[in-house]
């Protein structure tokens, strides 16, 4: 019998999350006294090993997506507090001597290639946890990880509830687009208020001429979770480093490097260093239009609370970009539609909307799809199930993600993925389209990646480092002519001109060099905090701006403590790049005229994203572009 998606409650979702998340990791020690009692050698040992992974990674994911979009705080609580049980037994479990022996008895020489890449995956997380150490550092092991959990839960609570809102004079909206302005009506003294939630932020900082209102809400922006969680980054880094050091490591950039295609700590800092470099002329040379233009405002700093108003002009004035324009050309509605139309062609897939009523979401403003599989026989195959949670609201998630509900696994259960983000209603500035399109490419990964037998395989299972390629390489469908001109039309119905993309683009191409500079600023610090663990993480922060970033800071901000990448990326944001470096060279294999050329686009959806991490992620690529990846397309495209 085929699987069918989750049914989720009516209303009470404190006792499915119970029933859920609990049954599941009730599920999973049940599963584990099974396999303690096989017969050693027994290859059913892996079978039972697999049941004890979809059910940890079923309660997991349960966890972790309502912890950040259900809106009843009782609910939140009571994920945050499975999710502590759940990562109590994963650590318990993979210090557990007995079972890794279990496992290590099994001969991998009969197993084919996905059984014996698992056991050996498998085998090594138990080493990389401590397993062969002594009593009393696996007991140390177990301490820390528990208070790891603690902690990323902290720092990402802090973030999430560190929402603030600045009062600015009405006056001050002078410049901002007439739906936000609309949208934003003074109090009885004449203020308006601007949260630090992106559909206020961006917009403020991009338009608002008034230089001093921008600069008040940059710095609330730029202070959230501060104070707070400076004491629980401080104590992050220092628990992280004692893990690495207490298990043969000289570092946590080097623990957690091990498994990712960089393989090194100190690749890390090499690789910033090199892009930094390679970035430098043309970042130095974009500041200095910056600046110029700057001047004529009576400004002589390019910093963080006037470098998108300052963007913003310059790609006006001398590209010919008005962004205000640009919008009206993206309704979220014809946006949404446009996004499903654009991956149904690309990838063969039909969407079906499932009805609220029998959906069941969290909340009225998800929408809800099954996405099926279109056969060569005609028939459609139901892959798995996505929803779509896209706009801000109290206590959600405040930036954009891909949440699992549930990993697939073949014959035994759907993919239920997860797109959570926070984006306007009404129109919508290009980069949000580009960051829908980037996020939508993760979900795609996760459902197309959900037929394999192993769990460990299922969705965006490659190494760290890879997996924002693939949603990387999507965003150049945000950028193609023809593709816009099937959704981005105007409120008359007028396509947008293919002339204004061409600029679009001509104008999105100045900044890549200060903006990889800006993203290596964020890399070193990832890096170089969780190497070094400053006692002054403020001052460090600062002399990394220094060194890496061409956009100043403001005076008394304190970006680091709402770093949210800092709890779920530790020291490897660096991949954002990497993975960029991966993602032109993709794209290399598509023709710019017809991006929806079959053989090439199912090549690479069955190539690259359905494998999932049945392979190395170095492996995938090869396989798509029959040659092993360079640096050429990336290099090209830094240089202009």
């Amino acid at each position: 019998m085929a699987p069918e998606p989750l049914s989720l409650p009516v209303d009470d979702w404190k006792g499915w999350l119970e029933d859920r998340a609990r049954g599941q990791l009730r599920h999973a020690g049940d599963a584990i006294a099974a396999l303690k009692d096989a017969t050693p050698a027994d290859e059913a040992i892996l079978q039972v090993w697999n049941d004890a992974g979809i059910a940890l990674d079923n309660a997991a994911a349960a966890c972790s997506l309502l912890s950040v979009v259900h809106p009843d705080p009782a609910v939140i609580g009571l994920a945050e507090q499975i999710d502590l049980e759940v990562q109590a037994f994963r650590t318990d479990l993979f210090l557990d001597a007995d079972v890794f022996a279990l496992l290590g008895s099994v001969d991998g020489q009969p197993l084919d290639v996905g059984a014996q890449r698992m056991l050996d995956e498998a085998l090594r997380d138990f080493r990389r946890a401590g397993v062969d150490r002594d009593e009393e550092t696996r007991e140390r092991v177990r301490t820390l990880d528990q208070r790891l959990t603690d902690l990323g839960q902290a720092f990402d609570r802090n973030i999430r509830d560190g929402r603030r809102t600045t009062l600015v004079p009405a006056a001050a909206l002078d410049g901002l687009p007439e739906d936000f302005v609309a949208g934003h009506a003074p109090n009885e003294d004449g203020l308006v208020a601007i949260t630090t939630e992106y559909p206020d932020l961006l917009p403020f900082l991009t338009f608002a001429r008034d230089a001093v209102a921008r600069r008040h809400v940059a710095h609330s922006f730029f202070n959230l979770a501060w104070p707070e969680n400076d004491a629980v980054l401080e104590e992050l880094l220092a628990t992280r480093h004692e893990k690495a050091t207490l298990l043969g490591y000289a570092s946590w950039p080097d623990y957690d490097a091990e498994t990712k295609m960089i393989g090194t700590g100190e690749a890390i800092g090499a690789f910033v260093d090199r892009i930094s470099d390679e970035a430098d002329a043309a970042g130095r040379r974009e500041i200095a239009t910056l600046l110029e233009r700057a001047a004529t405002e009576g400004e002589d700093t390019i910093d963080l609370a006037n470098w998108r108003f300052y963007h913003e002009a310059v790609k006006r004035e001398q590209y010919g970009v008005d962004a205000q324009e640009v919008r009206r050309y993206f309704d979220f509605g014809k946006v949404h539609d446009g996004l499903l139309d654009v991956t149904s062609m690309l990838f063969g897939l039909t969407y079906t909307q499932v009805d609220q009523a029998e959906a069941r979401t969290w909340h009225p403003d998800v929408t809800t799809y099954d996405v099926g599989l279109g056969r060569p026989d005609g028939t459609t195959e139901l892959l798995g199930r996505i929803h779509l949670d896209l706009h801000p609201r109290e206590r959600k998630f405040n930036h954009a993600a891909q949440f699992d509900l549930a990993p697939g696994v073949l014959n035994r259960q759907l993919p239920e993925g997860v797109l959570v983000c926070n984006l306007p209603r009404g129109l919508m500035d290009h980069r949000d389209v580009v960051t829908l399109f980037h996020e939508f490419g993760h979900l795609m990964h996760h459902v197309l990646a959900g037929r394999h037998e192993w769990v460990r395989f299922s969705g965006v299972a490659t190494e760290w480092d890879f997996v924002e390629a693939p949603s990387q390489m999507l965003e150049e469908w945000a950028w193609d002519a023809h593709v816009l001109q099937g959704f981005a039309t105007d409120a008359d119905g007028t396509p947008i001109p293919g002339d204004l993309v061409r600029r679009m683009r001509a104008a999105e191409e100045f900044g890549r060099g200060f903006l990889a500079r800006t993203q290596m600023f964020y890399a070193a610090l990832a890096y170089r905090f969780h190497l070094e663990r400053p006692e002054d993480r403020v001052a460090r922060m600062l002399e990394l701006y220094d060194a890496y970033s061409l956009v100043q800071p403001l005076p008394d901000t304190h970006f680091v403590a709402s770093f949210g990448h800092l709890s779920g990326y530790g020291s490897a944001y660096y991949t954002y790049m990497w993975s960029l470096v991966i993602a032109k060279d993709l794209f290399t294999a598509f023709d710019p005229d017809d991006l929806f050329a079959a053989e090439v686009a199912t090549r690479y959806r069955d190539r690259v994203l359905a494998p999932g991490g049945s392979k190395a992620a170095a492996e995938l690529v090869e396989d798509f572009l029959g040659r092993a990846y360079n640096t050429d397309a990336f290099t090209a495209w830094l240089n202009g």
